[in-house]
């Protein structure tokens, strides 16, 4: 959630910033803002609620003119604290007007921070947490050990916070410097020629610089247009890692496609290929960074699965897998709810930890408690240097490359595909499968990008029925197996894009109450499975769609090429390309992304930027 940028350097701070926000506005679009440092005393700030857009018109009705300045940061807003009117846009600044402050993450402590304030005479004039923040520290910067020092200013405001933050903060009398701090909520620095960047994520900066710096937890950074200064709260100088971004703007651009999801749907293929590529070397399965032994892969008695959204939904498929070709006991859990249910964890154990952002607040808490624990930890993200893969022992990046739109799609299909490769690995180094059989398994795996490429050039169909669907109430999503998950991940994408009422089902569980639901014209996706691979399921699975057509609903069938047993039965019927099993959710879940999109389309709704949501979610 909120997307940050700060910037100092030789260029004009605005358009920097706001090419940056343009950038991070999947991250939230209930508000924006910018402030920037004018020069000795002064300090220009506009925020409007709304889109980005918004914001533009209003900078170019004041003039950009009055933005002048080579110092300056932006925020755009997912509301967590206040409802999203201007009043509580970023930035926040004192009473002063001195010091402006953007945050992304929850203060917890806010309350009583406020009381405080309020209790000293300071009137606060937003609703949001962040406020209180910018009052601090203008009270610190003014007075007392810390007067007049910006970052042991907001180094001593940070110890007086509980929760997650990344917090941005400058000040007019310091017109070359910006000041950061993060606790657990993202945060990069980007390092150019002349010039530094802090910002949510690297697509903000990615234009002027790919090398970057991640920073770790409970640090403090200063920037200036030489370079930056890194400090943990207590303000000892701190150890940072640079890294080098390996795609470029043009990955975060449209590609003439209407929609970042519509092209990020096309790169689905690329997206797998790169996430395989490098990871069977020699015969044998390699993780990017692996801090645990064959020996400590054996010794695993139980797996947890840990992650949320679309990425629980990869690690239900990741279940099936590991458990066929392992014969370890597998457990997936809902992030949020891991730690607070008291689940048995101990050495033995390990916990694969599931996110794109490798900052999803309940998963760095989920393996936080799983790390207390003295469990294993295997992280499966997409981002370089996040939060959770440097708290694990292993890491498996998915190299999906940057994903605007809000509803995962190239991430997802990457996600399960590293799924699936931990399980190699683990069997791998268990013994359970023998040398030649892994490599057949990522032989198999890595003919899916072609797969879902064939799947990409049939869905002309699939749009045109999205069409039709657009003004249904509903829509039901069947499965059995490895389809159920892959049921439950079309219907959260219709609820994301569209939202309709769609609830997906194990098939089996229909006759269990959902029937109750069917009615004459109602919409059900069935995802069936093969008829070589699960003759029993498929027969199953053929009664249930018999008995939803015999109530009036209109079935459309997901099936293998050459499935003709299932015809009659079908209203609607998308065929998808036959392949092993444990692989279909690959193929078949494509037809329901853009089943989705169209939907929503059609419907006349944004599909790169559903309402209420965000594409990083850092605070539980």
């Amino acid at each position: 959630m909120c997307g940050i940028v700060g910037y100092v350097g030789h260029r004009q701070a605005l358009d920097v910033v706001v090419d940056g926000l343009r950038r991070l506005e999947y991250r939230g679009y209930d508000s924006a803002g910018v402030a920037v440092v004018t020069g000795p005393g002064t300090l220009a700030v506009e925020r409007k609620a709304g889109r980005l857009a918004n914001l533009e018109n209003r900078l170019d009705e004041v003039g950009r003119g009055e933005f002048a300045g080579t110092a300056g940061m932006g925020h755009t807003r997912w509301a967590t604290h206040g409802p999203p009117v201007d009043r509580n846009a970023h930035p926040h600044r004192d009473a002063t007007g001195r010091v402006a402050v953007v945050h992304n993450g929850i203060i917890e402590n806010f309350a009583a921070l406020r009381a405080e304030l309020e209790a000293d005479g300071v009137e606060l004039t937003s609703d949001t947490d962040t406020e209180t923040v910018a009052h601090l520290v203008g009270r610190a910067y003014a007075e007392g050990p810390t007067k007049g020092d910006l970052p042991a200013s907001l180094r001593a405001v940070c110890h007086r916070l509980s929760g997650a933050f990344t917090l941005v903060v400058t000040h007019v009398d310091e017109p070359d410097m910006i000041v950061a701090a993060r606790r657990s909520s993202p945060l990069v620095v980007g390092v150019g020629e002349g010039e530094t960047f802090v910002a949510s994520d690297v697509a903000a900066f990615i234009e002027y610089t790919r090398d970057a710096v991640e920073l770790g937890q409970d640090q403090v950074i200063t920037i200036d247009r030489d370079g930056y200064l890194v400090t943990d709260f207590d303000g000892e100088e701190a150890q940072t890692r640079p890294f080098h971004v390996d795609w470029d703007l043009s990955a975060a651009e449209k590609g003439g496609h209407e929609y970042f999801m519509l092209k990020e749907i096309e790169e689905q293929p690329t997206a797998l290929a790169d996430t395989l590529r490098g990871h069977f070397v020699d015969g044998r399965i390699v993780l990017d960074e692996q801090r645990m032994t064959d020996q400590d892969l054996r010794d695993v008695d139980k797996v947890f699965v840990v992650a949320c959204g679309s990425a629980y939904h990869s690690g239900l498929v990741a279940k099936y897998a590991i458990e066929h070709w392992t014969r370890l006991p597998v457990e997936v859990e809902l992030a949020s709810e891991f730690r607070y249910r008291d689940p048995v964890l101990d050495r033995a154990t390990l916990v694969v930890a599931v996110s794109q952002s490798g900052e999803t607040a309940d998963t760095l808490e989920a393996v936080r408690h799983a790390r207390d624990q003295k469990a294993r930890v295997l992280a499966v993200c997409n981002t370089n240097g996040a939060q959770i893969p440097r708290e694990s022992d292993a890491v498996l990046y998915t190299h999906a490359g940057p994903e605007i739109g809000v509803a995962s799609t190239k991430a997802f299909l990457a996600q399960i595909a590293a799924n699936l490769m931990v399980g190699l690995a683990l069997a791998q180094a268990r013994g359970t499968k023998y040398s030649d059989e892994v490599a057949r398994e990522f032989a198999e795996l890595a003919a899916m990008p072609a797969a879902v490429a064939k799947v990409l050039g049939t869905v002309e169909r699939v749009r045109e029925l999205g069409r039709s669907l657009a003004d249904s109430k509903a829509v039901l999503f069947l499965g059995r197996h490895v389809g159920y998950p892959v049921a439950l991940e079309g219907a959260l994408k219709l609820k994301e894009l569209a939202y309709m009422h769609a609830e997906g089902f194990a098939a089996g569980e229909l006759k269990h109450g959902p029937i109750a639901l069917i009615e004459e014209g109602l919409p059900v996706v069935i995802v069936m499975p093969s008829p070589k691979g699960r003759a029993v399921l498929h027969a199953k699975m053929v009664s249930n769609i018999s008995e939803i057509q015999a109530r009036g609903a209109r079935t459309i069938v997901l099936a293998e090429e050459g499935d003709e047993t299932v015809r009659p039965f079908a209203d609607e019927l998308i065929e998808i390309p036959a392949v092993p099993t444990l692989l279909q959710p690959l193929v078949a879940t494509v037809p329901l992304q853009v089943l989705s999109a169209e939907i929503a389309r059609a419907r006349g709704y944004d599909v790169d930027k559903p309402r209420n949501l965000a594409k990083s979610v850092t605070v539980e």
